[in-house]
């Protein structure tokens, strides 16, 4: 008996002690700015951020795995650049929102005690899952943009998994404090964020004081948001300009001036490209028929005036000349209704086959190019012969072209 009253005293006593500890560390984090409007307010901000940049990743998506019950539409042409461009900035931008949210919400973590009830445990394990994907998602996002990956994991399939668990928490997470966020956004004036008013510093203490305060925080987190999205924006409208967060040597050096993600010496097609006996194979292997680069020049040939844009948010409008891919098709006898598969010559890398849907092969704006911006279609740009077709991921528009059959 004696034990467990010892036990229990100590224990007693550590817990008021940590009690203590929790109620001087919000003390000492204590601001006039950390209130629960305060939250609402960026809050709100930084939701509506997360659901753009959500619905226009999972469009993203959609073109490059497409649902078979569902067809987009190939145009607008520039209706994939602006997604991605938006995606890009609107993510860039958002990331000094979520710190603002993060450091208003920060005394939380001293609450005493950390967990009240099951029900308690349940909805703080759903706001760390809350917090670290959307934590997650802008960096591998920013990460991608400057084609880094320390990491061995798909980024597309990643990001797009945590994109669907961030707005699942971030659902529960406002379910559960809908009550507290309906209060909030009502009231005139702002309120504690928590129950235990929060100290105030000296010099914060009237109304004024606070509304200076209020005004100097959005300035900064305004201003920071501004210049995130600002470079994040120079970089989508002008990938191979000086303001470009890509390599030197592809915003500087570009040929023809369009940036490269993939060389041919990345892809390792150099010697194929190149190769006299090069021809592009329509339809099946054994019943197809094979094109020489001569045979496509004597097509007829159409000229598009057609963006490509980027996962990472870039576009360039470029001019492209080649035979239109409805013409090939029919000239190969393939149907029009079917989906159609694009080889490269590149034999590794997720897109060195692609599939493209009927509305798009048959689009007429859609070429086999052999020619960019006037000039024979450089080798890193897909010479002897790509694809270009308007709304595509750059990732589609398939270059270093082999073969052309039914999917």
């Amino acid at each position: 008996m004696g034990d467990q009253t010892t036990a229990g005293s100590v224990t007693e006593r550590l817990s008021v002690a940590l009690q203590e500890r929790s109620e001087r560390a919000r003390r000492a984090l204590g601001s006039p700015l950390r209130t629960t409007r305060m939250t609402v307010v960026v809050g709100r901000l930084l939701g509506i951020a997360f659901v753009i940049c959500f619905a226009t990743g999972i469009y993203s998506n959609l073109l490059q795995t497409p649902l078979p019950w569902l067809t987009l539409p190939p145009g607008p042409a520039y209706l994939y650049g602006w997604t991605q461009g938006t995606h890009v900035v609107v993510g860039s931008l958002l990331i000094p929102l979520l710190l603002a949210k993060l450091w208003v919400v920060f005394p939380k973590l001293f609450t005493w005690p950390p967990v009240r009830s099951f029900p308690h445990l349940l909805e703080r394990i759903s706001l760390a899952v809350l917090v670290a994907t959307a934590l997650m998602e802008p960096i591998t996002g920013i990460l991608n943009t400057l084609q880094w990956y320390p990491w061995d994991f798909s980024f597309r399939k990643t990001h797009l998994a945590l994109a669907w668990i961030l707005i699942g928490a971030m659902v529960v997470h406002i379910a559960v404090h809908l009550p507290a966020i309906i209060r909030a956004w009502r009231s005139s004036e702002s309120t504690p964020s928590d129950d235990p008013p929060a100290a105030r510093e000296p010099d914060a203490t009237s109304a004024e004081g606070d509304t200076v305060s209020r005004r100097r925080f959005f300035t900064v987190v305004g201003g920071s948001s501004a210049l995130f999205g600002a470079v994040a924006l120079a970089h989508a409208a002008s990938p191979i300009g000086p303001f470009s967060l890509k390599a030197p040597r592809a915003r500087i050096n570009s040929a023809q001036g369009l940036t490269v993600n993939r060389s041919a010496r990345q892809a390792d097609v150099t010697a194929l490209a190149l190769d006299p006996a090069w021809t592009l194979r329509l339809g099946a292997e054994e019943a197809g028929i094979a094109l020489t680069r001569d045979d496509l020049e004597a097509l007829p040939q159409y000229t598009e005036v057609l963006p490509i844009s980027c996962v990472e948010g870039w576009t360039i409008t470029a001019t492209w000349t080649g035979v239109r891919l409805s013409d090939l098709l029919d000239l190969a006898g393939l149907p029009h209704d079917e989906t159609i598969r694009l080889r490269s010559m590149q034999q590794r890398g997720a897109f060195r086959e692609t599939t493209m849907p009927a509305a798009y092969a048959r689009d007429p704006r859609t070429l086999v190019a052999l020619r960019l911006n006037g000039e024979t279609l450089n080798l890193d740009h897909g010479y002897p012969a790509r694809i270009i077709a308007p709304g595509r991921p750059g990732v589609l528009q398939t270059k270093w072209l082999s073969a052309i059959e039914v999917a």
